[in-house]
């Protein structure tokens, strides 16, 4: 009995988990006043980051292809109208999470084109009809994470794509075609603003884990395919709509939950480390990548480790575990990533390639340049093929376009990133080749 009650709690945690995490990342975000941090702000206002982060900017994996204009969306009371101007052509998108970190809409170039657009973001159990100019999306859960990305092609680029940000909009439905009032969140100062949320969770004792998430569940409708999990979370006393009590939980319980917690968490550890197959050196994870239907501990791990995720059909990002004779890629060598022709990136946006250390941060270079790619002025082979070089020195003034600089010594960590990639890079067709060692 015991040990069945620590299998269904260590279920829970990683079902739970995402929940929590999001919840956590929502009330710290949005605890700020408008315009004082970039990338942070009120509930129901757009909170841009209008550059690039220069080399001592302490971000993990920051990328250097797209300006991020973030809101979190309360929808509980009434529909937030989301707009966006004319782009002419831009890539952009605008990614929707509910609260279980799912995607559930991605108004952008890839699906509604790139002409201006009104979005009425309703919440569950919402049915009143909306105006004829107005496209009806339906959000799970009464809060919503927006995630923007505006094609940035270098800081030359900042006006123009300023303009697309200060063009994205937010509007409650009761103001819609009415002057537009500006929106002003209250600050609480129990909340803490300086531990991550994820250190927050590691901290957290189980049993307030789980009241925490009980409250959560009152007002974060579970998805239709979560009842057997909920069937069985019923048995540790985890019910929808109701608080846990964790002062008269029954002790076998309490002990299923603090041994379920953090078994739960290890399970997630380690698969963090198996995710995505393994091609070339390069880790790629297409996988229930963005929606994860009922493979909750995919959900946990991407919530542990990135936040956010898109739909593979937006963005997929490999990461560079090993050079073509499995060995870690260091700093102090010189390698080559050849490009054939009929091999080159197949994307309908385009692909670039950035460079860390490895703790995932971006190392100052003498030519200031953090990533490379096919929107750069790369020199191509005779035969259509092209080579990057990766590498401490010029590796010559004739190949100075394609060089990516890296640090003489450490370990590095290289993401891959394809916008818009094509079928054959999600069904595993296509995959980048080896980075070899030339040096």
């Amino acid at each position: 009995m015991a040990d069945e009650l620590g299998t269904i709690a260590q279920e829970a945690y990683v079902y739970l988990y995402p929940l929590v995490t999001m919840d956590l990342t929502r009330r710290q975000l949005t605890n700020i006043e408008s315009g004082r941090v970039p990338g942070r702000g009120p509930m129901n206002t757009f909170a841009h980051i209008r550059t690039f982060p220069d080399g001592d900017f302490r971000v993990v994996r920051p990328n250097f292809d797209t300006l991020y204009s973030t809101a979190w969306l309360d929808v509980s009371r009434e529909p937030m109208v989301i707009s966006a101007p004319e782009v002419q052509g831009r890539y952009y998108l605008l990614s929707m999470l509910d609260m279980w970190t799912d995607v559930f809409a991605v108004p952008g170039k890839r699906t509604t084109g790139t002409c201006p657009g009104h979005w009425a973001i309703v919440g569950p159990g919402w049915t009143r009809q909306l105006a004829g100019d107005l496209e009806r999306i339906t959000s799970p859960t009464p809060y919503v994470w927006m995630i923007g990305r505006t094609q940035t092609n270098g800081p030359e680029d900042y006006p123009a794509v300023k303009a697309v940000q200060d063009g994205f909009l937010i509007t409650p439905l009761s103001q819609w075609g009415r002057e537009r009032h500006p929106l002003n969140g209250s600050i609480d100062p129990t909340i803490d603003m300086v531990t991550p949320p994820l250190e927050q969770i590691k901290k957290m004792p189980p049993l307030q884990f789980f009241s925490y998430a009980a409250e959560l569940l009152k007002i974060n409708p579970p998805h239709f395919t979560d009842q057997p999990i909920i069937a069985r979370m019923k048995r540790l006393g985890l019910a929808v709509g109701r608080s846990f009590d964790t002062e008269n939980a029954d002790p076998v319980i309490r002990r299923a939950l603090e041994v379920g917690a953090a078994d739960g968490f290890k399970a997630m550890q380690a698969a963090g480390q198996a995710m995505g197959r393994l091609v070339n050196g390069w880790q790629i994870n297409t996988q229930t990548m963005g929606v994860y239907g009922t493979n909750y501990l995919q959900r946990a791990v991407t919530a542990m480790g990135g936040l956010g995720a898109n739909l593979p059909e937006d963005a997929v990002c490999p990461l560079l575990l090993s050079d073509s004779d499995g060995k870690p890629i260091e700093g102090a060598n010189r390698y080559l990533l050849h490009f054939e022709k009929q091999d080159l990136p197949p994307v309908d946006a385009f692909w670039s390639l950035t460079l860390y250390d490895q703790n995932g941060f971006q190392v100052p270079n003498s030519i200031n340049r953090f990533a490379i790619g096919d929107r750069d002025d790369l020199k191509y082979n005779h035969d259509g093929s092209v080579d990057l070089h990766i590498q401490p020195e010029s590796p010559g003034i004739d190949k100075d376009g394609n060089w990516l600089p890296s640090p003489s010594k450490g370990t590095l960590g290289i993401t891959m990133r394809l916008y818009s990639p094509r079928p054959e890079v999600i069904d595993g067709r296509w995959a980048p080749p080896a980075v070899k060692r030339v040096g």
